[in-house]
């Protein structure tokens, strides 16, 4: 459907029994109005950076009641029409990344260098895991995680087959310590006009090779053990040998799988328990209040890189401990050179005693 200033709105659900037809009642000016972003060429460094200034006037930390997120209710009206939902997608209010010319005239920029620019073309979408406004990831069933799944796959097709998209990011920010402005659980997916930097270099790397280096990574920690947290029989999730943060897992496919399109039956149906178990881990872990933690999916470039990239989806927090932080200071902020305050070995050991049932399970249940 479309939302009152004419973006785009998509219900996913768990069965194919609700009849949707709420429509938007808000008063909001077109989105084909508003401004969009830039994207700056760095030739140092060979980069992209997008400025989007227009979206300093975002909804930052609402209340409650006033969560833009929920479902509408008589009398306050939300970015959801409908008075319940399973999943929703929908292009975001205040996009880093828009089409607002159209994909074909989008990529037309100018300047010479170092002043290269271009407009900032894709596209930004909002995905809402839940009605709920009170749970986290963590606590969904198994098969609404089943239904996310979907939902990122049939966004993944969508947003890849745009013009100006080169390269789709689907990703989770949690908790108020990552700097989420909203709290109610949900994802994004970025469709970017360019390879974002480290996809980029672990392509490169891998044809320079000639081989796939998660799955030689695969391999290797399969073989180790020492830093495998938990396991399928078509996935694996295990602490990096030379891991960022203090709290870090790679969830993996076993096949070569290049992105979240490629997944087969079996996959799909092992990864809902899987993600669920690791995300519980790390709520086990670093608990004192809601984890904070970024969910990031690494998947093919649309055009280019397909034999050589391997879906990784990463789950790091920037908690070091309960209670305590892990600040990007000096070294990784500026250089991007990491200091890690937790040997990736201690931290698998402790990921992997932390399992059991998950947080949540008995409501879950009961419900």
């Amino acid at each position: 459907m479309r939302l009152a200033d004419g973006r785009e709105l998509i219900y996913f659900d768990d069965r194919p029994v609700r009849r949707r037809g709420a429509p938007d009642l808000r008063a909001l000016p077109s989105a084909a109005g508003r401004p969009g972003s830039q994207a700056r060429y760095d030739p140092l460094l060979d980069e992209w950076v997008v400025i989007a200034a227009h979206r300093q006037g975002r909804t930052h930390l609402p209340a409650d009641d006033e969560c833009p997120l929920c479902p509408s209710r008589p009398g306050r009206l939300t970015e959801i029409p409908e008075e319940d939902y399973d999943v929703v997608v929908f292009e975001n209010r205040f996009p880093a990344l828009s089409l607002p010319g159209g994909a074909a005239g989008a990529l037309v920029g100018g300047g010479e260098e170092p002043f290269t620019w271009r407009p900032g073309a894709g596209r930004c979408e909002v995905v809402c895991f839940t009605a709920e406004h009170t749970t986290s990831f963590a606590q969904l069933a198994p098969t609404r995680v089943a239904t996310v799944l979907a939902a990122w796959t049939d966004r993944t097709a969508a947003l890849s087959a745009l013009p100006a998209v080169e390269s789709v990011f689907v990703f989770e920010n949690r908790g108020a310590e990552i700097g989420v402005t909203l709290s109610h659980p949900h994802g994004q997916i970025y469709a970017y006009p360019f390879v974002p930097p480290p996809l980029a270099t672990m392509i490169q790397i891998a044809s320079r090779r000639r081989a796939c280096g998660h799955c030689a990574a695969l391999a290797a920690e399969s073989k180790a053990r020492v830093r495998v947290v938990a396991e399928t029989s078509g996935w694996l999730a295990f602490v990096p040998y030379a891991a960022r943060w203090p709290y870090e897992v790679s969830i993996c496919p076993r096949r070569h799988v290049p992105d979240l399109l490629a997944l087969d039956e079996d996959e799909r149906a092992e990864f809902p328990g899987l993600y669920l178990d690791v995300l519980n881990r790390f709520e086990r872990v670093l608990g004192g209040g809601p984890m904070p933690y970024i969910a990031a999916w690494e998947q093919t470039p649309v055009r280019h890189g397909r034999e050589w990239a391997h879906l990784r989806l990463r789950v790091f927090s920037n908690r070091r401990a309960p209670g305590r932080l892990k600040y990007l200071a000096g070294s990784e902020a500026a250089m991007g050179v990491y200091l890690n305050d937790v040997t990736p070995e201690v931290a698998a050991e402790r990921l992997r005693a932390a399992g059991g049932a998950p947080l949540g399970a008995a409501a879950r249940a009961s419900g």
